[in-house]
């Protein structure tokens, strides 16, 4: 189908604001402008009863924020942003998470990982496994349960939550319960149906990705590691469960279907998500966007259950 109109309306705004497509920034433009969201569609704010900024031990020091909406021993989502390894931070998804972890009732660990093109591949991704590592290592200070421990990210973050699944297997921990995929980049090929039928107009742009993948990996070779390109690993049997939400139109929608048929294939067992009519960044749009609000429920009922 195509694209919800009221989201067409807002990647019209948006385009109106600034015709300009993320290629055509420096990185410190695009750090400014924060990609090409819709600002005015964003996550409202909500109270969460303990949020706190923490700082984890990693290649260097690694920011970071919890969010605990209840007390008690909570289960744990370590989440990464998105924003293609490039732009993105905990401030800018301070709103989501906070989001996230009410409609979850999980704690969320946001972190800060390094960001290409000064920290390029595998940097972020040897981040967001330190990050792992040191909550699961750690939970008693959290006041999180080791054994309810999740990995959860979106776009580049949907990265690097399935390339920790993969790093905690072969490395012999930590153990994951869970991993959740938000829209996730699982490979770095540009003609795959979803990118052809989105190359423009959708918001995140095959220009956009190309873009991307040149500040985080720009050696074309090391692209089709695993740790780059998790659709690559030779056997993904014995990862934890996942969630997988796609959009429907979205340049990424197909390698994230792939990634999700492959666990099955594996024996994982895997919830897949799609939401039709919407692209990339849709859920953070929720201020105004039933199919957002309708997500951060249904996303919310399925990490309590996979969490339980």
């Amino acid at each position: 189908m195509p694209i919800d109109p009221q989201i067409a309306q807002l990647l019209a705004a948006a385009r109106a604001r600034d015709p300009r497509g993320i290629e055509q920034l420096t990185v410190a433009e695009a750090r400014v402008r924060g990609g090409s969201a819709p600002i005015d569609a964003m996550v409202p704010f909500e109270d969460v009863p303990v949020v706190r900024d923490l700082v984890i031990d990693g290649v260097a020091p690694i920011p970071a924020r919890i969010y605990r909406p209840t007390a008690g021993i909570l289960p744990l989502l370590v989440y990464f942003h998105g924003g293609g390894w490039v732009v993105g931070s905990v401030t800018i998804s301070d709103n989501f998470c906070r989001a996230l972890a009410n409609a979850s009732g999980c704690a969320v660990l946001s972190v800060e990982y390094r960001l290409a093109p000064e920290h390029r591949y595998p940097a972020a991704a040897d981040d967001a496994f330190a990050a792992t590592r040191w909550a699961a290592e750690n939970a008693s200070e959290l006041g999180t349960d080791p054994a309810r421990l999740a990995v959860g990210g979106s776009s580049a973050g949907g990265n690097l939550a399935a390339v920790v699944a993969q790093m905690a297997q072969e490395r012999g921990g930590p153990a994951i319960a869970l991993q959740w995929l938000h829209v996730p980049v699982t490979d770095h090929d540009f003609t795959r149906p979803s990118y052809l039928a989105n190359a423009t107009g959708a918001g995140l742009t095959r220009a956009g990705m190309e873009w991307f993948w040149g500040h985080y990996a720009p050696e074309l070779a090391r692209r089709s590691e695993p740790y780059a390109s998790p659709l690559r690993a030779k056997d993904l049997r014995g990862l934890p469960p996942a969630i997988v939400l796609t959009a429907e139109c979205d340049p990424l929608r197909d390698e994230g279907h792939a990634y999700a048929e492959r666990l099955r294939t594996a024996g994982v067992p895997v919830t897949s998500i799609e939401y039709p009519g919407t692209v990339h960044g849709f859920m953070s749009w929720s201020s105004v966007l039933p199919a957002a609000k309708r997500a951060f429920t249904e996303v919310g009922a399925a990490l309590r259950k996979g969490l339980s």
